[in-house]
This record gives structure tokens, sequence and C-alpha cells, in this order.
């Protein structure tokens, strides 16, 4: 039963990362190695120092942004279209997914080895649920948080929009700091609930900000075509 216990957490942490990573990334080479390299960004990051995760972000940004004027070069030279704002929303997705990936594996999937044995295991300060569960649940919200806040980062870089370009490291260590409402006694209760209002928060702005930027696209494009019309 452990057994089954010890998969079903580890599902819990990375099942809709690997739903997303089928579905969506693999599709894609490019997007596979953007996976990679973000994921081994962020764990340099951290290995450096802890606070330079808003750095990493803008350095891999950065990076990102020469390669994309080097892709839109190589385009032009062979009369091809640019990358488009949805493929450059899903280099964004496959950054902030590496990111998420990471953070899951080594604050959760590196301490689910004991789940798999003859026994669960309790904490005092949170007995209403098995360690790995909690362990579990909160790296599924972060797994959230990174994914679709590189999506709202990379685009507030590119408009220069400072909202969202501070509402990413803002999020993140509001989140960071819920975490320690586990400390106190029953926090887990309370501190969970509120982590993943943050998870969904970032998902809704992520979402909203999307939208907005496709609805500018198409009504861009239309007035170009009406210009060229007349």
């Amino acid at each position: 039963m452990t057994v089954a216990a010890g998969i079903g957490y580890a599902l819990l942490a990375l099942g809709p990362s690997l739903s997303l990573f089928i579905s969506v990334i693999s599709k894609k080479p490019f997007l596979i190695l953007t996976v990679l390299s973000s994921t081994l960004l962020w764990l340099m990051s951290l290995i450096v120092l802890a606070g330079f995760s808003r750095r990493a972000s803008i350095l891999f940004w950065k990076v990102y942004k020469r390669l994309e004027d080097m892709l839109d070069a190589f385009a032009d030279r062979l009369a091809k279209p640019r990358l488009f704002l949805t493929d450059k929303m899903l280099i964004a997705l496959a950054g902030g997914l590496g990111h998420g990936v990471a953070h899951a594996v080594f604050f959760c999937i590196s301490l689910l080895t004991p789940a798999f044995g003859p026994a669960t295991f309790f904490v005092d300060k949170c007995s209403q649920l098995p360690f790995f569960l909690v362990s579990a649940i909160i790296a599924l919200a972060f797994v959230t948080i990174h994914t679709f806040s590189m999506v709202i980062a990379f685009s507030g870089y590119a408009e220069g929009n400072k909202v969202d370009q501070y509402f990413v490291p803002a999020v993140h260590l509001v989140a960071g700091m819920v975490t320690l409402v586990n400390f106190a006694s029953g926090g887990c209760v309370v501190g969970i609930p509120l982590l993943y209002f943050m998870a969904i928060l970032t998902s809704l702005h992520c979402g909203k900000m999307v939208m907005r930027r496709l609805s500018e696209t198409r009504q861009s494009i239309k007035g170009l075509g009406c210009r060229a019309l007349v």
C-alpha cells in the first residue's frame, strides 16, 4: 500500500507538469531544451544563493531575448515569419515549467524515498495529514506558481510593465512566507489553502494577461490589414 502511496505522492506533485510536458512541450524540441536549461539555471541559482531567484529569471530572460533576436534574424534571411506571440508565450511557459519541476524535485521528490517503506510519517505540527502528502501538495502549488509566473515575467519584461515585473517576485515572496505558517501547530490547515490562493491568483493573472495580449495582437493585425486595403 505504501508503494502505491509513494507513487501517488509523486504523481500529485508532478502529474500536472507531466501532462503539460506531454501535451504541449514534447511536440517542439526547442521547448524541451528550454525546460532543461531553465531547470539547470534554477538549480545553479539555488546553489549560488537562494535569494538569487529573481535575478535568475532576469538572466534567463536576457539569454532568451538574445536567442529570440538571433532566430528572428535567421527567419528574415530565409524569408520566413518571425516568432509569433504564442511561440514566445510557449517558450516562457516551458521556462517556468523547468523552474517548477526543479523546485518539486529538490523539495519534494527527493524526500519521497521513505514513503515507499512499510509506514507513513506524521509531524506534530500537522498531525492531520501525512508529511509526504503535505510535501506533495505544497510542491504542486509551487510548480503552478513557477510555471505561470514565468509567462507573466516575460510579458512584463517585453512590455516594460512594472506591475507584472514586480508581481512575480512579490508572489514568490508571499508564497514562501505562507509556508512558514506550517511551523505553527495545525498551521498546515491554514497555510496550504493560503498557498493555493496564491497559485490560483498567479494562474488567473497569467490568463488575464495572455488574453489581453492576444486581443491586442489581433487588433493590431486587423489594423494593419485595413491600412493595407486603403
